[in-house]
């Protein structure tokens, strides 16, 4: 197509979820209710691993990582929603559109890694338990957390700058409820074939290669529990990793469903429905999951909450 023939557009129109308004209004509530959750909670669990002592430990010092990632997730997609839902006319610059897709790609791929990171802590503290000290120091740690924002910065470069390269004309209108590669590409006046290709072989290369630390990091844990000779010692180790566990579940279940997939396999709408439960409730589960099924967390909330009675009485 000549580039002369070609329309710059300078914003999108987001479809977002529904045009019913009273159905808006209903979502606006629910999903602010959510938020406020989301923001609570994961603050929460960043507070406590910073303030109390019995949580400075590398376990805590990812879960305070993986909280700022799904809270920046969130605050990526959710407040732009939001605004939308009372709003008429859903608009989007350009700009804003390219930078929600970047920072939205940055934490979500970053995630992806940190659960790898912390699959692979779980392995050492339950299998070379006596070698933790040793293997999980200080600046192991720090070196682990930021390889995997590294790897979020170079997955968010690629995905971005090869998608917003890309000459768009005719019509403006996303069917998401936020900028996303995949409807964004469908605006585009040139092939985008070999793009389609590049964000399934780097969702693929990066699902696999976490889900391998992971899977692999389980095999040897789950190994190690039924060594031990009582069932109170299989449970009690056990569930030291079984929130991790739980979220790795959660998380990349939706995730693949919305990536790794031919484009005509899925219905818009089922789309919408994957990437909402991937974007907005997933951020609020994670901590509510650690909260509730960790001890040590638990304890330390108790604590301030002690603590702040005191002071009030």
């Amino acid at each position: 197509m000549d580039s002369k023939n070609l329309t710059s557009i300078t914003e999108f129109i987001l479809l977002g979820l529904t045009d019913d308004p009273q159905l808006q209004l209903l979502l606006f509530l629910v999903f602010l209710m959510i938020y406020m959750i989301t923001f609570l909670a994961n603050t929460g669990i960043i507070h406590l691993a910073r303030k109390e002592p019995c949580l400075h430990t590398p376990m805590y010092f990812f879960l305070s990582n993986l909280s700022c990632v799904d809270l920046c997730c969130s605050s990526t997609v959710t407040p732009k929603m939001l605004v939308n839902f009372l709003t008429e006319k859903r608009v989007i610059s350009f700009t804003g559109c390219a930078t929600q897709v970047f920072f939205f790609v940055l934490f979500g791929a970053t995630q992806i890694f940190l659960l790898a990171v912390m699959a692979y802590d779980r392995y050492v503290a339950i299998c070379k338990p006596l070698r933790y000290p040793t293997i999980m120091t200080r600046r192991v740690c720090y070196q682990l957390v930021i390889g995997a924002y590294s790897g979020g910065f170079l997955n968010t470069i690629v995905h971005t700058s090869f998608t917003f390269t890309l000459p768009f004309c005719g019509s403006n209108i996303i069917n998401h409820f936020y900028c996303d590669l995949l409807p964004l590409l469908a605006l585009s006046c040139a092939d985008t074939y070999k793009n389609e290709i590049e964000i399934t072989i780097i969702s693929i290369i990066q699902s696999t290669f976490s889900l391998s630390v992971i899977l692999i990091s389980y095999t040897f844990i789950i190994r190690t529990i039924m060594r031990i000779d009582s069932a109170q010692g299989r449970y009690k180790t056990f569930s030291t990793c079984a929130s991790h566990f739980i979220v790795v579940i959660l998380f990349f279940l939706p995730g693949l469903l919305m990536y790794v997939h031919p484009t005509s396999s899925n219905s818009k709408s089922k789309d919408k429905v994957i990437a909402l439960f991937y974007t907005v409730v997933i951020p609020m589960l994670n901590p509510l999951i650690y909260s509730l099924r960790n001890k040590d967390v638990k304890q330390a909330l108790r604590k301030i909450i002690t603590c702040s009675h005191e002071r009030k009485t």
